[in-house]
């Protein structure tokens, strides 16, 4: 990628998300680097404005975000010059496209960037849950009153318990680095991780029944595929100690979350869970007031100032088109198909 001149740049993403993405030292850094209006967001590149189809026909990069608009083959036609995606945000799959790689468009993302505050949520979570907080804090409410904290709790601790991680992905294995310091036993299960990669990473590779019997807590970490739907059904759900602590940040489908309300109905398991299958649960879904369920709205991810971290990452990229070199962190179409 050879560029003699400041790249055009349409920004192209949902309402409300320019304005969160943006502040004010971006649109000056954005504003050195393209030759474009950082002030156009494309909202809807299927049905643009007549300014919109303007700078999209004279665009050489679109800087994307939530909501962009897919990139079908009648949405390039409007985009002869464009050679470049610049995604400030994780998956680029709800709007790269087949026709996006037949035109041998480069594409980036800021997944890296957006793992590191899922990784976070979960490494707190997985420390909370080792020394029991969401139960005694629920005991403590329920009594008011002094207790032998000690007897009660005399199981609870993170000296040598067992994690289980499910998918060496980006924010898996940042969970991995953020363990290391701690005497934890780590397994991991990802069947395209070799026992060398394992090694590499510290890890002990683990069949997932394995993985699932032997945890004291299990997070997720594996992406939204066909493959993937209900991986923790209720089988593999049974397997689990009785006690254990089950972490989802991943995306709701990969537990089959009828037979996992069973188990925390009973009080037999724990959960600590940022999504859902729906992503909101029913207002009368026992999740909201279970006293062995965290339940939160997808907050892991990037929000409130971590955004700007997404938007850093993708004007890194895009100073590096500018000025003619490879992305540091492309897309590669060929990974699609096993990552999120």
């Amino acid at each position: 990628m050879r560029s003699a001149q400041r790249p055009a740049v349409l920004l192209a993403m949902g309402p409300g998300i320019a304005e969160r993405l943006f502040a004010d030292r971006h649109r000056d850094r954005l504003t050195t680097l393209a030759r474009s209006d950082p002030r156009l967001i494309a909202h809807d590149l299927a049905a643009p404005t007549p300014a919109v189809a303007a700078a999209l026909a004279e665009a050489d990069v679109l800087f994307t975000c939530w909501g962009a608009t897919p990139l079908t083959p009648k949405v390039l036609e409007r985009a002869p010059r464009l050679r470049a995606v610049v995604h400030a945000a994780g998956s680029v799959k709800h709007h790269i496209t087949d026709a996006c790689w037949e035109r041998g468009i480069a594409v980036t993302s800021a997944a890296a960037a957006n793992a590191l505050p899922v990784a976070e949520y979960t490494l707190a979570a997985i420390l909370l849950a080792g020394k029991y907080v969401l139960r005694s804090a629920q005991r403590y409410e329920e009594l008011r009153a002094g207790y032998d904290w000690r007897r009660e709790l005399d199981s609870a601790g993170n000296y040598r318990r067992t994690v289980g991680i499910v998918g060496a992905s980006r924010i898996g294995r940042r969970v991995l680095e953020l363990l290391r310091p701690f005497d934890l036993q780590v397994l991991l299960h990802d069947p395209y991780v070799t026992a060398a990669d394992a090694a590499a990473l510290g890890v002990v590779p683990t069949g997932l029944d394995e993985l699932c019997g032997r945890s004291d807590i299990v997070t997720i970490h594996a992406p939204q595929l066909p493959a993937t739907h209900h991986l923790l059904d209720a089988r593999r759900l049974a397997l689990l100690p009785d006690g254990a602590t089950l972490i989802n940040t991943a995306r709701g489908s990969l537990i089959d979350e009828q037979a996992l309300l069973a188990e925390l109905v009973s009080g037999r398991l724990h959960a600590v869970l940022d999504v859902t299958d729906p992503e909101v649960p029913p207002a009368d879904s026992p999740l909201y007031t279970l006293p062995n369920v965290l339940l939160t709205p997808h907050i892991a991810g990037s929000l409130g100032n971590e955004l700007h971290r997404l938007t850093d990452r993708a004007l890194d990229e895009l100073e590096r088109f500018a000025a003619g070199l490879p992305f540091a962190d492309p897309v590669h179409p060929g990974t699609l198909n096993h990552s999120a």
